[in-house]
C-alpha cells in the first residue's frame, strides 16, 4: 500500500513518517508532497491508498486539495494531522469527505487506532 504525507514542513513529514513505523506500518510505501498543490497532483499520479495532510499549506490548503480530488472523482482515502482543531475545521473536512482527524502531538497509538481499521 501507499501512503502520501503532505505537509510543508519537512520535519513534520519526517515526524509522520517515523510515527507511522512505530505504529506498525513502516512497510507501506510512503511518498511526499510539500504543499497542497503537489499533493493534489501527487495523488493523481501516484494513486495512494491514504492520504495524510496537514491543514495550512503554500499553494493549495489540504482542505481545498481534498475538494479539488473529490470534484474530479478522486475518492481516496484522505484525512488531516494538524496542530489546528476547531469544530469549524472538523465540520469542513467532513463535509469535504475526510476520513480522519488528527491533532498535533499524536503518538503511535494513536496512528495505530485510526490507520489500523483503514489500512488494514
Amino acid at each position: 500500500m501507499k501512503i502520501l504525507i503532505a505537509d510543508d514542513s519537512r520535519v513534520m513529514r519526517q515526524i509522520v513518517t517515523r510515527t507511522l513505523r512505530q505504529a506498525g506500518f513502516g512497510d507501506h510505501d510512503l511518498v511526499e508532497a510539500a504543499d497542497g498543490q503537489q499533493a493534489f497532483d501527487m495523488t493523481n499520479q501516484e494513486h495512494p491508498d491514504l492520504v495524510i495532510s496537514d491543514w495550512n499549506m503554500p499553494e493549495m490548503t489540504g482542505l481545498e486539495a481534498l475538494v479539488k480530488l473529490r470534484a474530479a472523482g478522486n475518492d481516496v482515502k484522505f484525512g488531516f494531522v494538524t496542530s489546528e482543531c476547531t469544530p469549524e475545521m472538523q465540520a469542513q473536512a467532513e463535509a469535504a469527505g475526510s476520513a480522519f482527524f488528527i491533532v498535533k502531538p499524536f503518538t503511535a497509538e494513536r496512528f495505530d487506532e485510526v490507520f489500523s481499521p483503514i489500512l488494514g
